[in-house]
């Protein structure tokens, strides 16, 4: 049985949505229908760690890929990131491809331990991060050696792992209708840059024309692109070179958009895995500010001070930024200029909150 994405897992990043209400100090649960929710008397932590709540996986979406000739023998590597503009057309990030192997049958290691069993590790049963290229995914590890640490293991690409279809289109029924690759099938952007390790995508919701904004965080770099993926309108940071001023990022994770009164949106940039900062831009991509210094792993409290700044969304009413300090498992609010408003707690390990996002309707998922 090959890999599947699991779109509720993905979207859903916490089993709780809340209002996001105009008082800063407020933000109440709400429970979608049939949720099931797990309480906590934990101070400051908001929300349960029920991973579905009321939404069901579709284990076939979407659809395997080897149905195409040459990848009979092949599956779907980690899926990173996910953006449906429509119901219809919906972006995702592969890690390119896994051998699809049938699971293994579990076997009870007794000798060992009463409750320890094989396969071990995520759900359901391999863990696609580690086993797809590149490796150096986790915070602190160098992207510029992503690749050969992936070597280092002994694998081989083609036999192990092959790196095509990192950026893809499905549509409802989870078809590819749409891989943008250059001729040659290789994961290119049009300027001929190599992706390494895409890692966000999404649309700006305040922009017409539907640019698509693409970062790969193994290359420090962002993309905006129209909407085919055909041409490059915009590009921030510098290819394969890391840092931390306003042409440089240093693995970046996530963006959202805040709207301004003149038109456009600004773009707040978490940067990132090796970053610890939150970077602002205005809508022509220029500088505007940036704000964090680097945290302690677990057990955090000092404001602005992150290990790992991963996920970021924006309340476009109350003009706040939501930054997910990752390995802290906490969540802090600023204001647009970057001052510390609040924060809550996602509670303990295995709380591991990787985004969220502040839909039209003022929820926070």
């Amino acid at each position: 049985m090959g890999k599947q994405i699991w779109i509720a897992i993905i979207l859903v990043a916490a089993a709780a949505v809340f209002f996001v209400s105009n008082n800063e100090n407020t933000i109440a649960q709400t429970e979608p229908e049939n949720a099931v929710f797990s309480s906590s008397a934990i101070p400051g932590q908001i929300g349960g760690q029920d991973i579905l709540g009321g939404y069901e996986v579709d284990a076939d979406w979407p659809r395997e890929i080897n149905n195409k000739p040459g990848d009979e023998e092949w599956t779907w590597g980690a899926g990173q990131s996910i953006f449906a503009e429509s119901e219809d057309r919906v972006y995702a990030l592969m890690r390119g491809q896994l051998p699809n192997i049938e699971r293994p049958r579990t076997q009870y290691l007794r000798d060992i331990a009463p409750s320890l069993s094989f396969p071990i590790g995520r759900l359901p049963w391999r863990d696609a991060t580690a086993a797809s290229l590149p490796a150096n995914g986790g915070t602190g590890a160098l992207a510029e050696e992503g690749i050969s640490a992936w070597l280092a293991r002994g694998l081989e690409i083609g036999v192990d792992a092959r790196w095509d279809y990192c950026v893809v289109v499905f549509d409802a029924d989870g078809n590819m209708i749409e891989e943008w690759t250059d001729e040659q099938g290789n994961c290119t952007m049009p300027n001929g840059e190599q992706l390494q390790r895409p890692h966000f995508v999404a649309i700006d919701p305040y922009d017409a024309e539907k640019h698509v904004w693409l970062l790969d965080d193994h290359k420090h770099t962002i993309y905006k692109l129209t909407n085919d993926g055909s041409e490059i309108v915009m590009q921030l940071g510098t290819y394969g070179v890391p840092g931390a001023d306003e042409n440089h990022f240093n693995r970046p994770t996530m963006m959202d958009w805040m709207p301004e009164e003149e038109g456009g949106a600004s773009i707040f940039v978490a940067d990132g895995y090796n970053g610890t900062r939150v970077v602002k831009f205005d809508s022509e991509g220029n500088f505007i500010t940036q704000w964090g210094e680097p945290g302690a792993r677990g057990g955090e409290t000092r404001p602005g001070y992150w290990h790992n700044v991963h996920g970021i969304a924006i309340d476009p009413v109350g003009r706040r930024v939501f930054v997910n300090d990752r390995t802290n498992n906490r969540v802090q609010v600023f204001d647009e200029d970057g001052n510390y408003l609040y924060e809550w707690s996602f509670g303990p390990e295995p709380a591991d909150i990787h985004d969220f996002m502040i839909t039209a309707d003022g929820h926070l998922w």
